[in-house]
């Protein structure tokens, strides 16, 4: 007797052979993010030097034999990689060298964003979902939507989700309770130095983090500050930036936005303000946002900062507005 099987679910990524896509897309072959039942097309985009590269992990990817993998593209242009795509998750991004001051890196992924943002409203789905995650995401998520006016606002998101569960692990290790105790955390603001790690409205077994940590200048200084240059400590170590922390991190983004967020939590996520919090419409803000299986989600309303909690968020928002600035010409 024959089982219906649902349609492919369509995942474009780029920047495939990167050392991000070599640690998710393992993990999204295996039916980790969508459920094993769920066929999978991975169509995955790189930049024509590094297409060689890219036959090796589809190799790799053969070789694993999935049983929901239907079929692997691989590409080096975005129109193909974009192609019916539902998902897309945009890892690849122009690297910061050194002499680059912060305009100029905002401006060479520009050149990069604009065109993909172009493609996915040619050609993805009608119900395209796209997650950047090239740094700086906040503003490339602002460039790439800018490019695809078709398509819907709340279909763009940047990603903080990697900054959320580090902020998760450093509250779980301080209050020796296991990290599945942490909920309600969010990350306000900007993926840089500049975000605010919301502790204050955050849950360790459903009571509040100051409850729980009395330790507040521990909560207002280093716990802050370690979350805000985590990425830079572990490059400091490893030598490289992270890599399977952040793709797991984008699994857990996915996941949440595609399955919901657990009732009374949320998740952290930028995405295109409407004026939340007094944030400036238009830029791309990280939230408390609460998700739904429909595939809508909304930004949790009503929460409260104190006094330098709100310096935080005036600090994050002027950065995201000095981005704004620098790339307006690449807005349309």
């Amino acid at each position: 007797m024959s089982v219906n099987k649902p349609n492919p679910v369509h995942v474009a990524v780029t920047g495939g052979a990167g050392q991000v896509g070599y640690a998710l897309l393992f993990r999204i072959a295996s039916g980790q993010v969508f459920g094993p039942d769920v066929p999978i097309v991975l169509r995955l985009l790189e930049v024509t030097p590094a297409l060689k590269a890219l036959e090796g992990v589809a190799m790799e990817l053969s070789d694993g034999a999935f049983p929901a993998l239907t079929d692997v593209v691989l590409t080096d242009k975005p129109a193909e990689a974009f192609d019916g795509a539902s998902w897309a998750l945009l890892l690849g991004a122009s690297p910061r060298k050194d002499g680059m001051e912060r305009g100029d890196l905002l401006a060479a992924n520009g050149a990069l964003f604009g065109p993909q943002g172009q493609a996915i409203g040619q050609h993805a789905a009608s119900d395209i979902r796209t997650i950047v995650v090239g740094n700086p995401c906040n503003t490339n998520a602002m460039i790439a939507a800018a490019n695809a006016p078709d398509v819907p606002a709340d279909r763009w998101f940047a990603m903080t989700r990697l900054d959320e569960n580090r902020a998760k692990s450093q509250l779980a290790a301080k209050s020796g309770t296991p990290v599945g105790e942490v909920s309600n955390l969010a990350i306000w603001g900007n993926h840089s130095a500049t975000q605010y790690p919301d502790f204050a409205n955050a849950r360790i077994g459903g009571r509040p983090v100051p409850e729980v940590i009395t330790d507040d200048a521990w909560l207002n200084g280093e716990f802050i500050s370690s979350v805000q240059k985590r990425g830079a400590a572990i490059i400091a170590a490893r030598g490289l930036s992270s890599a399977a922390s952040a793709a797991n991190a984008v699994i857990d983004n996915v996941r949440s936005l595609n399955a919901g967020t657990p009732a009374g939590d949320w998740t952290s996520v930028g995405v295109q303000s409407r004026g939340e919090y007094g944030v400036p419409e238009g830029l791309f803000f990280s939230y408390p946002v609460v998700a739904k299986s429909d595939g809508t989600w909304t930004v949790q309303e009503g929460l409260q900062h104190d006094e330098r909690a709100a310096d935080r968020l005036r600090v994050t928002i002027a950065e995201l507005e000095e981005e704004r600035a620098a790339v307006r010409h690449l807005l349309g």
